[in-house]
């Protein structure tokens, strides 16, 4: 059952080590391709060029993928270069595979890379208003809200190409640069995009988390009322929507988080993992609520043992020593399905000021000398905290706007903050989750001197070992998925 419960997690795991340390501007999402900027950058060579020739296909059943390379060799006329002219020395007819069955005359974007002949791409197809986006694209500035300007015309664009590109440009901008949009966003358009039903979640937080920077004070009502539905559509993107709730309300708006997600012994548990993300969030990124507040609700999940590893990372990051003795007390219980917080507990302690803490080190390297030594072998860079820190949490200066004054890297879900990517090498582990979810549940370890990071809590185990592999082999289809069809866009 253990086996059976731990590949049901391997693919979010996957996923979250995907996706950890990005620094992108939109915290709670993360882009899934390459831009067509990015790509053609890549490339030695990039053109527009106009389908002329195609080869005639196998007759009877026989499929195009099973013949010949050569017998699938179209002809392209350049119609322009956009990037390495000189390669392409003049020449005006190229040759690239190609399996679609688009009529001749089409314009297509091809990219390849020099050698003693060039190795095209997969031929991309683009329309008329696919071709005048991307050369605006092209002139663009490499950064900044006026690049920004330009893609947010484009985010809910007919063409599905150009949306998804447009939404990628946003999703790896610095969170810095969104805040700089600001006074340029539509507001009223992301208001109606954010309570589209149709609209995916990665999408979502996009616009939740565009809307957290220009949004009005009013508009937390729908963003409560969307909170607290019963219907699940209404929850995707929670962590977004929860982030984007606080932002608009401040402090005033988590006791309502509190009841629903932190405190509820009953609620989901993807969402609760959602409200620990939106509160790390504001902790790490804003300095809208302040963090004696926030700490005040993650200590809720000290009264849900099965799921307290989530937030002992943030405890000691943020230098709140007023749970030690609790978290002494979840070290000592006997309860197998606790083991895993031990790690954790022992870098706390490790990292706490004050003299106590030695003295519980000492009690429980005891009654687990291996959690001890694990913590000590696997995270040696750990040091204690500021003396003259202790009792004295850090504090992030309460705001009242919705505007955010502290620009940063994301949290990306279920993934380190860039600050604790930045002392060591971040690794995602599968756990057996408390709660009502299967989902996957990277537990807590302290990274850094109490700068803390979501990564394995123990030694390599089977369970990681599985999580490394198939992280793997995600990684190995993806590389060979774009060599063999040249990523996303592949024509039809």
């Amino acid at each position: 059952m253990r086996w059976r419960a731990a590949l049901v997690r391997l693919g979010v795991v996957a996923a979250a080590v995907g996706v950890a340390g990005a620094a992108m501007c939109c915290p709670f999402c993360s882009a899934v391709k390459q831009t067509f900027c990015e790509e053609i950058a890549a490339n030695d060579v990039a053109v527009l060029a106009k389908l002329v020739v195609r080869p005639e296909r196998p007759a009877g059943n026989v499929s195009p993928l099973d013949a010949a390379p050569a017998a699938n060799m179209s002809q392209f006329e350049v119609v322009e270069a956009l990037r390495g002219e000189e390669v392409l020395s003049g020449e005006k007819r190229i040759r690239a595979l190609y399996f679609g069955d688009q009529p001749l005359g089409t314009v297509f974007l091809l990219m390849g890379l020099a050698g003693d002949t060039i190795s095209w791409s997969t031929p991309v197809v683009m329309s008329e208003r696919s071709q005048a986006y991307l050369h605006e694209a092209l002139q663009l500035p490499p950064a900044g809200a006026d690049r920004l300007v330009f893609f947010q015309d484009y985010l809910q664009d007919a063409e599905e190409m150009i949306a998804g590109d447009a939404y990628d440009e946003f999703a790896k901008a610095p969170f810095a640069d969104l805040k700089t949009l600001a006074p340029h966003m539509h507001r009223e358009r992301i208001v109606d995009w954010t309570k589209n039903p149709q609209v995916t979640p990665s999408k979502r937080r996009l616009f939740l988390t565009m809307l957290s920077v220009c949004g009005r004070p009013d508009d937390a009502d729908f963003l409560q009322a969307m909170i607290e539905s019963k219907d699940r559509e209404a929850h995707k993107a929670l962590d977004a929507l929860i982030a984007a709730y606080l932002t608009l309300k401040g402090a005033d708006g988590l006791p309502l988080i509190d009841d629903l997600f932190l405190k509820n012994q009953d609620a989901e548990y993807t969402d609760t993992w959602a409200a620990i993300m939106a509160v790390r969030f504001h902790g790490q990124e804003e300095k809208i609520i302040p963090r004696s507040r926030l700490t005040e609700s993650l200590r809720y999940m000290l009264d849900r043992p099965k799921l307290a590893d989530t937030v002992v990372n943030d405890l000691a990051r943020w230098e709140d020593w007023t749970v030690m003795d609790r978290l002494v007390e979840l070290f000592k219980k006997p309860d197998e399905d606790l083991t895993f917080i031990r790690v954790p507990v022992v870098n706390y302690l490790r990292v706490c000021p004050l003299p106590k803490a030695k003295e519980y080190l000492a009690e429980l390297a005891k009654i687990d000398p291996k959690s001890v030594k694990q913590a000590e072998t696997f995270f040696p860079q750990l040091k204690p905290a500021d003396p003259n820190a202790a009792q004295r949490p850090t504090e992030a200066k309460p705001g009242t706007s919705g505007k955010s004054a502290q620009a940063g890297p994301n949290s990306a879900r279920g993934a380190a903050p860039a600050a604790g990517a930045a002392n060591g090498a971040v690794a995602v582990a599968a756990k057996p989750a408390g709660g009502k979810s299967s989902a996957a549940r990277p537990t807590a370890a302290i990274v850094g001197p109490h700068v803390l990071a979501d990564s394995a809590a123990e030694a390599p185990s089977r369970w990681q070992l599985a999580g490394i592999l198939a992280t793997a082999s995600v990684g190995l289809w993806v590389v060979f998925t774009l060599l063999l069809g040249g990523g996303r866009r592949a024509a039809t």
